[in-house]
C-alpha cells in the first residue's frame, strides 16, 4: 500500500493503466481510471462535476495522446458522483449493468440538484446534504447522460489487446455495482465496492452480497485495487473493509436482537467502530440498512429520517477540522 502517494490527479499503475485520485475520498471525492492498449482506451468513471471532470480528461490527454479520444467509458454505478461528467466523453459508448442504469434514469442528476438548489427548503436532511457535498461541487451544466450499452451480470470488453472483465456484484452499495477487472495487469478498478480509510455507505444492501464482492476480489490474481474512495490500496485495504461489513452487521444484528431501534443501535455502534475512518456519520445509514435487512423490509431508503438521524450525530460530533478546504489538496 505504501508504494502510492495519495495526492490529487493521475497515477501511472504502469503497462498502460492509470488512476485518477481526488483526495480526501469523502462525501463526492472519487477516483477513476484510465486502460490503454494499442492506441484503444476505456475510462472508469467521470466525477461529480464537469470542472472536475474536464481537468482530469485534460490531465490523461496530457499523458496520453490516445485519451484525446477515449472509445469506451463504464460506470461501475449510478451515483452522480461517478456518472456527472458523462456528457464530457464525447462519442464514447458508455457501459454499464442494467441495474445501474435504470438506477440513473430513475433518479436523474437534476432530482438531486434541485435538492441542493433549494437545500434551505429540505430541513435537516437538506442542511447536512448542502454541507457534506452541494457547497464543495459546482452542478451547473449537467446532462443526464445515460449507459448506451448494458449487461446483466458479466460481460468481456476488450482494449487494444487487453481483456476487461466487468462483473456486476450489485446489488450493495447501490442496486448495480461492477467490478472492471484486468486480469492481464493484477489489477482491479473497484468503484463503491471498496472504499479506503473511509465508511462505505450501504444505499441498496444486502450486506452479504457486498461481503460476497469482497470474496470475489480476493479469490482474484490482484495486486492493484483502485476504491472508488481513497488511496490506491491492495488485498489489504479489500480485507479491511470486508471486516468492517462483518463487525458492522454483527453489532447491529446483536442490537436488533436485544431490541434497540435502529438510531439507538447507530448511536452506540458509532462510537467505536472504525473511529478513525472519515465520514463516520454513514454508520446511521448502515444500520438502518442492516435493520431494514434485519425484518425483511423492501421498502426504499425512509432518507429524510435517515438524513435527520446521522445530520444530528454529525453537528454534535463534527470535528474542528471538517472545515478543511479541498481545493487545497
Amino acid at each position: 500500500m505504501g508504494r502510492w502517494t495519495y495526492r490529487k490527479g493521475l497515477h501511472d499503475l504502469g503497462n498502460g493503466a492509470w488512476a485518477y485520485l481526488l483526495p480526501d475520498g469523502s462525501w463526492g471525492w472519487s477516483n477513476a481510471g484510465l486502460i490503454v492498449d494499442g492506441g484503444e482506451t476505456l475510462l472508469v468513471d467521470t466525477l461529480f462535476d464537469l470542472a472536475l471532470t474536464g481537468e482530469m480528461l485534460a490531465r490523461m490527454r496530457d499523458a496520453v495522446p490516445a485519451a484525446r479520444a477515449i472509445g469506451t467509458l463504464v460506470n461501475t454505478h449510478a451515483n452522480g458522483d461517478h456518472t456527472y461528467g458523462n456528457q464530457l466523453v464525447h462519442g464514447a459508448r458508455i457501459v454499464a449493468s442494467r441495474a445501474a442504469r435504470d438506477e440513473m434514469e430513475r433518479r436523474p442528476p437534476a432530482a438531486f440538484i434541485d435538492r441542493v438548489k433549494n437545500w434551505r427548503n429540505e430541513g435537516e436532511r437538506g442542511r447536512i446534504i448542502w454541507e457534506l457535498m452541494g457547497r464543495k461541487f459546482d452542478f451547473a451544466g449537467i446532462v443526464n447522460t445515460l449507459p448506451t450499452e448494458t449487461f446483466e451480470r458479466e460481460a468481456t470488453l476488450r482494449v487494444g489487446d487487453k481483456r476487461i472483465e466487468l462483473v456486476n456484484v450489485g446489488p450493495a452499495h447501490t442496486r448495480g455495482d461492477t467490478l472492471v477487472h484486468v486480469p492481464a495487469d493484477r489489477l482491479v478498478y473497484t468503484g463503491d465496492i471498496v472504499f479506503v480509510g473511509g465508511h462505505p455507505v450501504m444505499w441498496a444492501g444486502p450486506v452479504a452480497n457486498w461481503i460476497a464482492a469482497c470474496d470475489r476480489i480476493l479469490a482474484w490474481d490482484v495486486e492493484t485495487v483502485v476504491p472508488g474512495h481513497g488511496p490506491i490500496t491492495d488485498r489489504t485495504g479489500v480485507r479491511e473493509l470486508r471486516a468492517y461489513l462483518v463487525t458492522l452487521r454483527d453489532a447491529a444484528r446483536a442490537r436488533f436482537d436485544a431490541g434497540l431501534d435502529w438510531v439507538a443501535a447507530a448511536e452506540e455502534i458509532v462510537v467505536d467502530h472504525f473511529p478513525h475512518w472519515l465520514d463516520r456519520e454513514r454508520v446511521f445509514v448502515n444500520v438502518n440498512s442492516l435493520y431494514r435487512e434485519f425484518t425483511g423490509d423492501r421498502k426504499p431508503l425512509a432518507v429524510t429520517r435517515v438524513y435527520e438521524a446521522m445530520a444530528r450525530w454529525y453537528w454534535a460530533n463534527r470535528p474542528a477540522s471538517a472545515d478543511h478546504a479541498h481545493h487545497d489538496h
